[in-house]
């Protein structure tokens, strides 16, 4: 991911809001609460995000897989999808909630954990989560 300066969100960017996709295929992390950390990333974003879930995309071997779709801003701006795998802990899951909240993808820089995390998906896979 890009360390460039980041455009600051517009005070209207509420309007095209980032999507957030959770993966829900399958529960590959046993020792993960699935529910709560989807209701987690649910509360954190209410007002910011539309949160949604998505069958299994394929990315099996980064499950816990969570995909973030820039918003409209975001995207005029250069913002891309960006796919971390392993989210299997409730503090990344507070990382991506809080990028999110900044602006996300094209209108806030990343937290620096987040480059753990963040894979790049194949065509196929990212043809699975893509509207």
């Amino acid at each position: 991911m890009s360390r460039r300066s980041r455009k600051a969100a517009p005070a209207n960017a509420g309007a095209a809001r980032c999507t957030v996709t959770v993966c829900r295929g399958t529960a590959k992390t046993p020792a993960l609460d699935h529910a709560a950390q989807l209701d987690q990333l649910r509360s954190s974003l209410a007002q910011i995000a539309q949160v949604r879930i998505t069958g299994c995309p394929g990315a099996c071997e980064h499950t816990n897989v969570i995909v973030i779709r820039p918003s409209a801003v975001g995207r005029a701006t250069d913002g891309r999808l960006v796919w971390p795998g392993l989210v299997d802990d409730r503090d990344a899951a507070d990382d991506i909630a809080a990028w999110v909240e900044a602006g996300g993808p094209g209108l806030a820089d990343p937290p620096g954990v987040l480059d753990l995390y963040a894979f790049a998906a194949s065509r196929r896979i990212r043809q699975a989560v893509e509207p």
